[in-house]
């Protein structure tokens, strides 16, 4: 299979990215979630993202049963989710974590996630972390075939080291990593997956853009709090915002993904799309969370 070196003109997801790894944490009954969901696509957050085991892999009902009280909702978003681990749970009697990247798996996972989101069609999965013993022509296969049947519109990876990805990428077309980065998880700014989606035209998505809440709290990395409260209050946004807009400004046109419940929290992440930092900021902001000046 020809592997294609820019993004399909077919795919595309919105700039901001909503998170539902939190969602069944939130306590929304299912009306709330309906007005959650139409508040995001309000705000022109029309992707949603998954995985299976989120909320001890009951996430993807929660929202699949705000899509079931309102149908409609399904046409206006994009529906991304997750597979690969196989997490113990109550449900899942593993004898240990571990990962799972075969056609059954994967097949069984895709239409668990379909019935769970009541949707005939994903319109992207991803293998959500790396399989050492994957078999890569076997799980592209996997990937054509579930393609073929309309399940899935759209496939590519998390986690994925530049070289897994290459491998995968040369037997199926993928659209995109979804991989960390943050002022205070850096490493994809130098292990070359970013590199690698500019490379081929392809547009990262990035999770855990506020390092999980941490820039938040005054007593983890006061040096890069206090540098980014001051960049913060030159530009007049929120620490939300600027943490924001700092992933936005890489050139690989990046996908940062909220995990928010609070329709501020999703205001502020979409404000940063108006906001272009200054080149000595965004370095500052980085010099601050490597705790160093570059080299």
């Amino acid at each position: 299979m020809p592997v294609r070196t820019r993004a399909s003109k077919e795919f595309e997801l919105s700039p901001i990215v909503a998170g539902l790894w939190r969602i069944a944490d939130w306590n929304f009954d299912i009306s709330a979630r309906v007005r959650w969901i139409e508040q995001a696509l309000d705000l022109g957050i029309t992707s949603f993202d998954h995985a299976d085991i989120y909320g001890d892999y009951s996430a993807e009902t929660l929202f699949g049963e705000a899509l079931k009280a309102q149908p409609a909702l399904r046409a206006r978003m994009q529906l991304v989710t997750k597979c690969g681990i196989r997490l113990c749970a109550a449900q899942r009697r593993y004898r240990v974590n571990h990962y799972d990247s075969s056609a059954a798996y994967v097949r069984a996972q895709v239409e668990q996630s379909l019935r769970n989101l009541h949707t005939d069609e994903l319109d992207l999965v991803l293998i959500h972390r790396p399989d050492y013993l994957m078999d890569a022509v076997a799980l592209a296969e996997t990937f054509a075939a579930l393609t073929a049947e309309g399940k899935v519109k759209h496939w590519g990876v998390s986690n994925h080291s530049a070289s897994q990805f290459a491998l995968l990428h040369q037997h199926y077309p993928l659209q995109t990593n979804q991989v960390e980065l943050s002022p205070l998880r850096m490493d994809a700014l130098d292990d070359g997956t970013l590199d690698q989606m500019q490379q081929l035209g392809l547009r990262p998505m990035i999770w855990s853009p506020l390092a999980g809440g941490r820039l938040f709290c005054g007593d983890i990395e006061p040096a890069l709090r206090a540098e980014m409260t001051a960049i913060a209050a030159r530009y007049e946004i929120s620490l939300t915002t600027l943490a924001m807009a700092w992933v936005l400004r890489h050139p690989s046109k990046p996908h940062p993904i909220t995990g928010t419940r609070r329709i501020e929290g999703l205001r502020d992440a979409v404000a940063a799309l108006n906001v272009r930092l200054d080149a000595q900021d965004w370095y500052a902001i980085w010099t601050a969370g490597k705790g160093h000046p570059v080299p």
